[in-house]
């Protein structure tokens, strides 16, 4: 359950492109880098909403790194900053964020390996703070600072030539500041008993509400813990089977209202309220899956990783459930010539929303479940020139509560186009499409952006 599962078709596209900033960095015949782009962009919604607001603007984009290539050891670290400049925000104009990665990766011997990767985030805008994941379900601007933090554990074992493991672990962190909502009582007042569900109120009376909609940090605000086991047989040396479970285990940590049920207590008759919490859509899932990895040819490859996960949403104090629903995991990658690559994919899994409103029988919105086809186009025209495209479809449908019969669809599109002036500068221009079709009042939105910019890499 990653974040929003909004973006993740994108999110393995941007994983797969730090990684490949890491392992070119190995070539670099020195132990530190440092780049920096300056660009300038017209954004016609930088508030993300139904109603647009557009502005001009300047980003910057300074990025230092270090990275210790050793013997049997491979370690680093990157820092990166953004500035971004809105010309028509004229009362916050400003936005910042900071991202900072970490690595290493060990082989302790021919058969034991470990990866550890680490990614810490902060700022105003989250999509801001993931420029290669472009687009995403809710995106949100957020009054004040956002931090996210991302680590991941992996340790392969070679047991023999034909069978080998991957045993990994991983944990997510979010946080916003946006925060604050309360529940309050509103007269007339009531004695609330034990009602006919089982459910004791004590210290409590009247009718209840939330003193706003909830906040980014009762609704998002959660650590997600992950722990996975492959089991894998090598049949043939370009083929590679595999067997998986994964526990998955949500915990929402905005300790705030989210939404309030208001009800009649039969036979008494007594008007009475439940206010559902944060923890209430704390959840467990199981994950059992079967794949296979395909070397097709030496630029041709393939994995195919497909199941089913069940979900207990055991907090919700007056529907917990559980409930069963398909994953998968598709990907096919082709590079057709030095530094040109295509990458196909579809992913479908269940994930974290904003969405909670209670439908008429008081049952809260849970998850949501989501396909995403993406495909991840770059062409090197030449040594100097070369273009890029990524772009994503995702559908996502909602478990429970008043969302829980609409759907919605998110297109995105991003284009880029750089040329390499000489070793140390180069230049790029791109574009970004963005397109949230749904029936949930206030969520959809268009959104286009244009850049251009100047980097110098030393």
């Amino acid at each position: 359950m990653k974040n929003l599962f909004v973006s993740a078709g994108l999110v393995a596209l941007g994983a797969a492109g730090m990684s490949n900033a890491m392992a070119d960095s190995v070539t670099v015949p020195k132990f530190w880098n440092v780049s920096a782009t300056l660009r300038g962009f017209y954004d016609d919604n930088y508030a993300v909403s139904p109603t647009s607001k557009s502005s001009f603007g300047t980003e910057l984009l300074p990025t230092i790194s270090l990275h210790v290539p050793l013997k049997q050891t491979d370690l680093g670290i990157r820092y990166s900053y953004g500035l971004y400049y809105y010309e028509e925000r004229h009362s916050n104009p400003f936005d910042q964020t900071h991202q900072v990665d970490l690595w290493l990766d060990h082989a302790f011997n021919e058969r034991w390996h470990v990866k550890v990767t680490d990614t810490f985030a902060a700022g105003q805008d989250p999509q801001l703070t993931n420029p290669n994941t472009t687009g995403a379900n809710a995106t949100y601007r957020v009054n004040g600072d956002f931090i996210s933090n991302h680590g991941e554990v992996k340790l392969s074992t070679d047991w023999s030539r034909l069978f080998s493991t991957d045993l990994t672990y991983d944990n997510s962190f979010y946080d916003y500041s946006n925060s604050g909502t309360t529940a309050g009582l509103l007269a007339p007042p009531y004695t609330i008993t034990p009602t006919t569900l089982g459910l004791t109120h004590s210290g409590a009376s009247g009718w209840q509400s939330l003193s706003g909609a909830p906040s980014l940090a009762g609704i998002l605000d959660r650590v997600e813990q992950d722990v996975s086991l492959d089991l894998k047989w090598h049949i043939l040396p370009e083929t590679t089977a595999f067997i998986g479970y994964e526990f998955s285990w949500v915990n929402y940590t905005g300790n705030e209202p989210i939404a309030v049920v208001n009800y009649v207590h039969l036979p008494t008759l007594v008007p009475q309220s439940l206010v559902y919490k944060s923890s209430d859509r704390d959840n467990t899932t199981h994950y059992g899956y079967l794949g296979i990895e395909q070397q097709f040819t030496s630029n041709l490859s393939g994995t195919i990783r497909g199941g089913a996960s069940y979900t207990d949403s055991y907090a919700d104090p007056l529907f917990p459930s559980t409930s069963w629903a398909p994953y998968a995991d598709v990907s096919l990658a082709y590079t057709y010539r030095p530094g040109s690559f295509v990458q196909l994919g579809f992913t479908h899994d269940i994930g974290a929303t904003d969405q909670v409103q209670p439908d008429a029988a008081g049952q809260l919105t849970q998850y949501s479940e989501s396909s995403v086809i993406y495909l991840d186009v770059n062409h090197r025209f030449t040594p100097k020139l070369s273009a890029s495209a990524i772009g994503r479809i995702q559908y996502s449908t909602y478990q429970g509560g008043q969302a829980s019969s609409m759907d919605e669809t998110d297109y995105g599109l991003g284009l880029n186009v750089t040329y390499q002036i000489n070793q140390h500068f180069s230049v790029d221009a791109g574009y970004n499409y963005d397109d949230l079709v749904t029936a949930i009042a206030g969520a959809g939105y268009t959104r286009n952006r244009v850049y251009l910019g100047l980097t110098a890499n030393y």
